[in-house]
């Protein structure tokens, strides 16, 4: 399967909290939203992400787009910019640029195959990492489930 494209609501109680709380969640550089509230981010020429049936993955790709939250007169402020997927020692996980760091990236959430296949559409179930805590706003412990995340 050919990726063309990233479906991710981050974690959807997050997204109502922000909002809920008068705060503001922004796309920009190519991320759009979907009807349900999600994010889509169109994969960059050039990765070389290969997933097996299995789930199992080698390589890496990158979508355009970055999204930010902002809430309580930017107390709350976290930018995911530069997406990506990439296989590693502990499976495919989500990444992002760092915020503070801006050389390096972290991983935000693991994923494992729920459904679909190389030749399909593909779900993930996403838990967010230790990095990835830190780097969405320090509310929810690593392993905490997050929304699934659809290739298509």
């Amino acid at each position: 399967m050919s990726i063309s494209k990233m479906t991710w609501g981050v974690k959807e109680s997050f997204r109502n909290y922000v909002e809920g709380a008068g705060g503001s969640i922004s796309v920009a550089d190519g991320a759009s939203r979907a009807e349900d509230g999600a994010f889509v981010l169109t994969a960059i020429d050039g990765g070389d992400l290969n997933i097996a049936e299995d789930g199992s993955a080698s390589g890496s790709m990158r979508f355009q787009g970055t999204i930010t939250f902002e809430a309580h007169g930017g107390m709350l402020n976290s930018t995911l910019t530069e997406i990506g997927l990439e296989a590693g020692e502990d499976g495919l996980v989500v990444t992002a640029q760092h915020a503070q760091l801006k050389d390096n990236r972290c991983d935000i959430a693991k994923l494992n195959l729920v459904e679909g296949g190389p030749h399909d559409a593909m779900t993930f179930r996403a838990e967010i990492t230790l990095d990835g805590m830190y780097q969405i706003a320090d509310n929810y412990p690593p392993g905490t489930e997050l929304d699934s995340l659809r290739l298509e």
